[in-house]
């Protein structure tokens, strides 16, 4: 299992080209060799590629404009195999997780991971506490998800984080979805001044010795770190918080 940094928490050192490849020296100086690309500025998939191989990085996976992936699933895939990419990722339902969104979601989306199995790619479905919502029959928002599409359509990138909030276990969801989590948003969660925070791995009250073990169990191949707030901090020692402590684990 292979430590990825998510560029999602690099955001706002990504609004140009210049900072963006910036940012991937950095990470890779920290010793991040693989990437996750989200919340970036526009680019072009031929110069991504360079920056990624200049810098010994590979991408894992990304989150993608939703309406694209849905509109033009193989244009989408032809973009990521540019920079050597077969994830398609997206990082929430068109709008937020509701049961009524839910089934427009699985409508409209099921044609779109059908097409991207069928042409070597793959959907992947990034959780918030939201999917751990009951539905009027009872079941669960993510069950609607796990038995609408086959592994083979749709995996899962289950944030750690999130589903803490969703009052869920991790190591639970990890086995359950056994296979389908080829990719994990790691972020620890703290609690400081009475308040809910997102931390650096290791700097909270989260299991990961027990989290990685279980996903390592579940086929889990990248540990992507993702930290959306840093409450000050700069968010590159964030990152390299959270990857000394993963790599103090036997990670790399």
């Amino acid at each position: 299992m292979k430590i990825g940094a998510q560029f999602y928490t690099l955001r706002d050192r990504c609004a140009t080209p210049q900072g963006f490849a910036e940012m991937l020296k950095r990470v890779a100086d920290i010793g991040y060799t693989a990437v996750q690309i989200s919340g970036v500025c526009q680019y072009d998939p031929e110069w991504l590629a360079k920056e990624l191989k200049k810098n010994g990085l590979e991408c894992a996976l990304t989150h993608w404009n939703v309406d694209e992936v849905r509109e033009d699933p193989i244009g989408v895939l032809e973009k990521h195999r540019i920079f050597g990419c077969n994830r398609v990722g997206i990082g929430c339902m068109p709008k937020w997780a509701t049961e009524e969104n839910t089934y427009k979601f699985i409508e409209d989306y099921k044609d779109c991971a059908r097409i991207l199995k069928e042409n070597g790619g793959k959907l992947f479905y990034h959780n918030h506490h939201c999917e751990f919502t009951k539905c009027s029959d009872g079941e669960l928002i993510f069950d609607k998800l796990i038995k609408a599409f086959s592994p083979d359509e749709l995996g899962f990138t289950l944030d750690t984080y999130w589903v803490q909030v969703g009052g869920a276990d991790t190591c639970d969801w990890l086995k359950k979805l056994k296979g389908r989590v080829e990719c994990i948003h790691l972020k620890d969660l703290a609690i400081v001044n009475d308040e809910q925070h997102m931390a650096p791995i290791g700097k909270g009250n989260m299991n990961f010795e027990r989290i990685l073990d279980t996903a390592k169990k579940s086929g889990t191949k990248f540990a992507l770190v993702e930290q959306d707030l840093c409450y000050g901090e700069d968010p590159l020692d964030c990152l390299k918080q959270s990857y000394d402590y993963l790599k103090s684990l036997g990670l790399k």
